[in-house]
């Protein structure tokens, strides 16, 4: 549904940051609330924003996200080419509406990923035709050329991390010279990406380690750069001692064939830890891969019935899978914050993860609030989760100091506090330069 009009927060009068409400723009490209961060951060701290007093619109693209009470969303479509059951689809001709379009899908037909490009350009459009109703622009890692100049508001830019990471990431595992000039078109908007950072006049990202990589990928001065950490909604990512435990249970959050992720890593070290834990499982929640690395390390291993991947569950249900696990895995090769740890840490559930990129910063000290091992060391992970698994009382006192750790660190109320204080500074910033 479209809400064009500023939704008026029930929490107004309830501002704590500052002097008065904001009517904030929230952008993002892509906004599924399942898969990937993007559109969680977009639901948590557009929630958060409106309790402490703010109007938020969040104006989107396909997979639109979901919203809790407070927030309005504005839809601003693409041909969404990249839907499910028929992705990379040809639209029918009547669906074309005007030359964005048709760029979106030339550069599909070319093999590039057209989304960055074209949704800021719609919402260059947008913002124009409604000039003045915002004091402040939040885009959420669109970074296209169309966000570029006046906007009619002060741009704050949330980068999670550079996805350069996750291209060197690709082009690594790329198995052939065929598949490497695959990966080099599709990420070919990463140069874009880089172009457009450097020229942002303010930009929040989740962790140290990310602000160090935007700085080193995209050329991004330091001063312009501010670290938000965002976190876990502790009030739904909660212990409960009535969701009992499944002995041998280990779950992941993961995209199974995206390289960044480790699954093939993890699979590797469960077909290790079953030779003297037999029990051992995997509960995926994410889309299995019939074909490509994961699959082929299941098949290799005989693991088929020992990995099992689940989608489209609600929230409850995957706090309740969560819950249930013995131990949470975050097997990633890199992170610029790793939403999954802090949310399987909020539960009480102990954690084993690794140390790439931002991830020790949510998880913590190895032995006192996880478990954690270098990042693409299938063996490594095998070791901590036996240890895990063997051991009730340090997954007991792992996981109290886990939970403890993010109630004091990575909350959503918190993020919206932060991000709220980085809106006034920009816009007293930009009242300055005019």
């Amino acid at each position: 549904m479209t809400a064009e009009a500023v939704v008026t927060s029930p929490f107004a009068g309830a501002v704590t940051d500052g002097d008065r409400p904001l009517r904030i723009a929230l952008l993002t490209y892509k906004g599924n609330p399942f898969c990937g961060g993007q559109g969680v951060y977009v639901r948590h701290l557009s929630r958060e924003l409106v309790r402490l007093g703010h109007s938020v619109e969040v104006i989107g693209a396909q997979p639109y996200p979901v919203l809790d009470e407070g927030a309005s969303l504005t839809e601003l479509p693409s041909l969404d080419l990249y839907r499910q059951p028929d992705p990379f689809r040809t639209p029918r001709r009547e669906e074309f509406r005007d030359w964005i379009d048709a760029l979106e899908v030339a550069t599909m037909w070319t093999g590039g990923f057209p989304e960055p490009l074209t949704f800021s350009l719609r919402a260059r459009r947008h913002l124009a035709a409604r000039a003045g109703e915002f004091d402040v622009i939040h885009d959420n890692q669109t970074l296209g050329y169309g966000l570029l100049g006046d906007l009619g508001a002060p741009l704050v830019t949330t980068i999670h991390h550079p996805i350069t990471v996750d291209r060197q990431l690709e082009l690594d595992a790329a198995p052939d010279r065929k598949r490497r000039v695959s990966v080099r078109r599709w990420y070919a908007f990463t140069r874009m990406q880089r172009r457009v950072a450097r020229r942002l006049p303010s930009v929040l990202t989740v962790s140290g380690s990310s602000k160090q990589e935007i700085a080193e990928h995209l050329g991004v001065r330091g001063e312009r750069i501010h670290v938000v950490h965002i976190g876990a909604d502790t009030d739904l990512w909660s212990p409960d001692p009535a969701v009992a435990e499944v002995p041998g249970r280990i779950v992941t959050t993961s995209s199974a064939d995206v390289p960044l992720k480790g699954l093939v890593f993890l699979v590797e070290a469960l077909a290790k830890l079953r030779t003297e834990q037999p029990a051992a499982h995997l509960v995926v929640v994410g889309k299995r891969a019939e074909e490509g690395p994961v699959a082929r390390a299941i098949e290799t291993y005989g693991l088929r019935d020992a990995v099992r991947f689940v989608k489209g569950v609600t929230d409850a249900e995957l706090v309740d899978l969560v819950r249930s696990a013995q131990v949470a895995c975050v097997p990633s090769l890199y992170e610029g914050f790793s939403l999954p740890a802090a949310e399987a840490m909020a539960t009480g559930t102990p954690l084993v993860a690794t140390t790439g990129g931002a991830i020790p910063e949510v998880a913590g000290p190895d032995g006192e609030t996880c478990l954690a091992v270098p990042p693409g060391d299938a063996g490594a992970l095998a070791a901590a989760l036996g240890r895990l698994l063997g051991d009730p009382q340090l997954r007991a006192r792992l996981g109290a100091a886990g939970r403890e750790r993010v109630l004091t660190r990575f909350t959503w109320a918190k993020a919206a506090e932060g991000t709220a204080a980085h809106y006034r500074a920009a816009i007293a910033q930009a009242r300055r330069t005019r």
